[in-house]
């Protein structure tokens, strides 16, 4: 399998019928957040973080977007009681502009049935507004693990 990751995540989610927030624009926009996330603390050259939003509220999506991360430059990993809170920071492209981003993920304990999105905020773009729940287990976290 390869080295452990001592602090990482992974994630495929997605998260519908969110109210984001776009720099510039007044009030919110309704859509889908699908999250893909493979992080690891020892490997950032070659993790790989995406956000893609559909917007399903304005006529022909205008504000959908795919954000791709080019430089992760920092993993956290936080453990909460049982939860584990992963923290992960850096650049990325959204329509070739580059903006700085942090995303924070959390892994619950299987009694809370979902996992949550507590932010995803691209810098002088893009805001997810506060907390997006997802399936239960679409999100991983590496490194909370009880030794």
């Amino acid at each position: 399998m390869g080295m452990e990751c001592p602090c990482g995540v992974l994630v495929n989610a997605v998260s519908r019928n969110n109210n984001v927030r776009f720099n510039g624009q007044m009030g919110t926009v309704e859509g889908d957040l699908t999250y893909m996330a493979n992080v690891c603390v020892t490997t950032l050259a070659a993790s790989t973080l995406t956000l893609h939003f559909t917007d399903t509220e304005t006529m022909g999506g205008k504000n959908s977007f795919t954000f791709v991360a080019n430089s992760i430059t920092s993993v956290e990993c936080n453990r909460e009681g049982q939860n584990c809170e992963v923290t992960v920071t850096g650049t990325g492209i959204v329509n070739s502009v580059q903006f700085p981003f942090e995303a924070i993920f959390r892994d619950q304990v299987a009694s809370a049935n979902v996992d949550i999105v507590r932010s995803f905020v691209i810098t002088g773009f893009f805001d997810q507004n506060g907390a997006a729940p997802v399936a239960q287990g679409s999100i991983i976290a590496l490194g909370c693990e009880d030794d």
